[in-house]
């Protein structure tokens, strides 16, 4: 297993040396942008090259599945934008908390104050409501967790963790599991059940057992369907993206021309402005439709 991880590696770091030195083919184009947008064992950035295998962990075999646990660098970056926004929020509450009390924040802490502001008033209460309160810190941290991570693949590290369907998936797993436990304390056991046990008021008695066996199944693929849908739209917004900004770059490598330089740098900057319009759109999107899941299911009756 690691033998073949190494050699994949290998391969990779061939392509990126490939890449900058402009010997790039048509053919190799797609494996290059795979290895850009993809995960590993490494780290480059402004010319270094740092190799993850020094933090590797031994897998974790239980049976026939094995479990390797090592960093790579999707995951060093989703920490690295953890400890940025920890950072940066920490210091903001508390300037927000010393001096609201007396004055309204300037600055920085009080453009932050005005969009936690927003998000409370516009986007969790409305589509919450009674008890939205208590949801707003965790509707702000998935907005600007996925906006960090969003934000960072367009930066100069170019790794961006929300391309990769495992950090989309874990986040509408988390995105499902707070929304269930809200709904099932909003609503209690039986109230809870009713959600995939529903059935048509004024339903004949002879009826009822053959619409249980229809409508419990498509209610429970229904409830799948909202994390699904959320990890595949983030996944393929952030994806779509940095596949055709680097089809662009790469193709100042494959035509080796002044015209395709100009042009390739001239596009990939426009859809560069575009990709951050989309990194604040999907964050948002994603911290929106949690909302909703939570309020329609906490007043599911």
């Amino acid at each position: 297993m690691r033998q073949e991880v190494a050699v994949q590696e290998h391969a990779a770091e061939a392509l990126h040396v490939a890449g900058a030195e402009g010997e790039l083919t048509m053919e190799e184009l797609p494996e290059w942008i795979s290895d850009h947008i993809g995960d590993g064992g490494y780290i480059e950035f402004a010319g270094g090259h740092w190799d993850l295998a020094a933090l590797a962990f031994d897998p974790i075999r239980l049976g026939p599945v094995v479990i390797d646990l090592s960093p790579t660098r999707q995951f060093v970056v989703m920490l690295l934008v953890a400890v940025l926004l920890a950072l940066v929020f920490v210091p903001v509450a508390r300037t927000i908390r010393k001096r609201g009390i007396e004055r309204a924040p300037g600055g920085f802490a009080g453009a932050m104050e005005a969009v936690i502001l927003y998000f409370r008033d516009e986007v969790v209460r409305p589509n919450i409501g009674h008890g939205a309160d208590g949801f707003t810190p965790f509707i702000l941290t998935i907005f600007f967790f996925v906006l960090g991570m969003n934000v960072i693949g367009l930066t100069p590290l170019g790794i961006t963790p929300t391309a990769n369907l495992s950090v989309t998936a874990a986040l509408a797993v988390i995105s499902f599991v707070v929304t269930e436990i809200s709904g099932f304390r909003a609503l209690g056991p039986a109230g809870y059940a009713r959600t995939i046990f529903f059935l048509p008021a004024g339903l004949p008695l002879f009826m009822r057992p053959i619409m249980l066996a229809i409508l419990a199944p498509v209610e429970f693929l229904g409830k799948l369907a909202k994390p699904f849908a959320l990890a595949v739209r983030l996944l393929a917004n952030m994806t779509a993206g940095h596949l055709l900004i680097l089809s662009l770059i790469g193709m100042i490598f494959i035509v080796r021309t002044y015209l395709m330089g100009a042009a390739s740098v001239t596009m990939a900057s426009g859809l560069m402005v575009f990709e951050l319009f989309v990194a604040f759109l999907q964050a948002y999107i994603f911290a929106m439709l949690t909302a909703v899941f939570i309020g329609l299911i906490r007043h599911a009756h």
